[in-house]
């Protein structure tokens, strides 16, 4: 339960400006997530978490923020090297792949922790994206072609 309430934090700071531990707690809340005040003070200090200057809201801190940029770099020479083609079907996306070469670009894409994927299924040369609505789908088809062009 902790590493999903831990990764539930991360989804909620990155998607909108959290000011204050019980506005956090009142979110968790409201995706069925039941945590005390002591819990989410341990979490935010475990995740790193630190308050943007300009408003204060809750941030990633530096180290994350640094961890995620090598991981999406990983993400685009994972796209770069093994993307044949990519096909939308709404808020899904379809990714192939040479045979064998599926789950490593999976991963990759699964280890960028991109806030628009809610998670993939690999075969061996075919990836299904699920992305959270279908413009996030549109960018992100957009996005890894791009990167597969270059």
């Amino acid at each position: 339960m902790k590493a999903y309430r831990q990764s539930a934090i991360l989804d909620l700071v990155s998607q909108q400006d959290v000011h204050s531990q019980d506005a956090l707690r009142r979110q968790l809340a409201a995706l069925g997530i039941t945590a005390t005040q002591a819990t989410i003070s341990r979490d935010i200090k475990e995740l790193g978490l630190v308050k943007r200057a300009a408003d204060g809201a809750y941030l990633a801190g530096q180290d994350m923020a640094r961890s995620q940029l090598a991981t999406g770099d990983r993400a685009r020479r994972a796209v770069v090297e093994n993307l044949r083609r990519a096909e939308r079907v709404q808020q899904l996306l379809v990714l192939k792949t040479d045979p064998g070469h599926a789950q490593s670009l999976a991963l990759a894409v699964d280890q960028a922790g991109w806030p628009e994927v809610v998670g993939t299924v690999a075969g061996d040369d075919t990836i299904l994206v699920v992305t959270r609505n279908e413009r996030n789908a549109i960018a992100l088809q957009r996005r890894v072609e791009q990167w597969a062009k270059a």
